[in-house]
């Protein structure tokens, strides 16, 4: 989960201003957590607890209400009613990784995946972004090749994962929507060499920057087992006490280094 928010804090900066390029700092004194940490540590709790996965959303996103949400997300959390709005957005997507850390076998995960997306992103390219990640997730945790995740994820969810990040770059812009913006983010981890390097790859593309390297921050620390600790250390000082302490509870639980 630590690769998820270092990906969405090392991305925060340059969402409002694209890079086309690998080489840029990773941390600054702006960069920050934003709405993908918190939903991914809502996540984590809910699973941890055995909560109601929107009342825990609802709950975290109402405490840390300036998180940088989407406007249709951000009237969801002040609704007293927790209806979901039909959206195929990659909110649902970049707070999933949680789910792949903690349930073996397909069809469960496949199952929470889409448990957790439908309360807000019950749109159908919303429920199978969510599936996606947190299959990958899963089968990277599990000891799945690149190869055999690539096939696994682009036969299941029809998603074109035989592009590279250079062809995809030049032209790519941003995109919220799951089918926009996930499929990339797996590619971003697909080339990776190390979960810095998927971080790298995601923010490279010039999109959705903090949640797209969220993302691919996710399925690589499950693929390549830990987080460098420097990039950790980073991270750790800008979370708030609460929210660490669900992360370091969620690592002990599941193994997660």
């Amino acid at each position: 989960m630590l690769g998820a928010i270092a990906g969405d804090i090392i991305g925060s900066v340059y969402e409002g201003r694209p890079l086309k390029t690998k080489d840029f700092p990773l941390f600054s004194e702006w960069s920050t957590f934003t709405d993908d940490t918190v939903l991914t540590v809502a996540m984590a709790d809910a699973i941890l607890n055995d909560r109601d996965y929107g009342t825990t959303i609802k709950s975290y996103g109402r405490r840390y209400p300036q998180a940088g949400y989407g406007g249709s997300f951000y009237q969801w959390l002040l609704m007293e009613e927790s209806r979901p709005y039909n959206s195929w957005g990659n909110g649902s997507a970049m707070r999933v990784s949680p789910v792949g850390f903690a349930y073996g076998s397909i069809d469960k995960v496949l199952e929470e995946a889409e448990k957790s997306a439908a309360v807000t992103h019950n749109h159908p390219e919303g429920v199978k972004g969510a599936q996606a990640v947190a299959l990958a997730v899963s089968m990277a945790r599990t000891g799945s090749s690149k190869k055999d995740i690539r096939e696994e994820i682009s036969t299941r969810f029809a998603y074109d994962l035989d592009r590279s990040l250079e062809d995809i770059r030049p032209e790519y812009r941003f995109d919220i929507s799951c089918q926009g913006s996930v499929p990339e983010s797996i590619i971003a981890f697909l080339e990776s060499v190390d979960v810095e390097d998927a971080i790298r790859n995601a923010i490279s593309l010039g999109g959705d920057s903090d949640t797209m390297a969220c993302i691919a921050g996710g399925i690589a620390q499950a693929f390549y087992g830990s987080v460098p600790e420097e990039i950790v250390t980073e991270v750790r000082r800008r979370l708030p006490e609460e929210l660490l302490e669900v992360v370091v509870v969620f690592n002990e639980k599941y193994g997660i280094q």
